[in-house]
């Protein structure tokens, strides 16, 4: 009978899901078309982590964005990001404030830099997505938000 409340603990642990650490990664592919968005705002714009874990210190991770047509925002990131437009045009400015009348367009094929805390205006004129890296934990820091406070 011992033997048998043993065999059956064993069962339990080598049926347990393994750390993330020891999971098995294999090999993905995205591109516009195939993105499954986990999350959009009332604002249009939609994100999706890809692989991996944006909450995780340390771990490097794969996003999406979806930034719709009309949108334009003004804000940095806690992090480096590196971001390869995959649809539309990708337009930023960078600099202390929001600037619409110097922005860059980065169409299909572009890809940016953007390092930790560097203040960026981010914009689309039309529906644009973009797939990029960073190292977690990810924040996006609005700052105009943080004024009212």
């Amino acid at each position: 009978m011992h033997w048998l409340i043993l065999m059956i603990v064993n069962l339990i642990f080598l049926a347990a899901p393994a750390p993330a650490a020891e999971r098995v990664k294999a090999p993905q592919a995205w591109d516009a078309k195939t993105i499954v968005w986990q999350t959009a705002d009332s604002d249009g714009t939609k994100w999706a982590v890809l692989e991996g874990h944006s909450d995780v210190a340390g771990e490097a991770f794969t996003y999406a964005a979806f930034v719709p047509a009309g949108f334009h925002d003004f804000h940095s990131h806690g992090s480096d990001a590196r971001v390869a437009v995959v649809q539309g045009v990708l337009k930023v400015s960078f600099g202390e404030k929001m600037d619409l009348e110097h922005l860059t367009s980065y169409p299909v094929g572009s890809f940016l830099y953007v390092p930790a805390n560097v203040k960026h205006t981010m914009a689309a004129d039309v529906d644009t997505i973009l797939i990029g890296t960073a190292v977690g934990p990810w924040h996006t820091h609005h700052p105009e938000e943080h004024q009212h406070h």
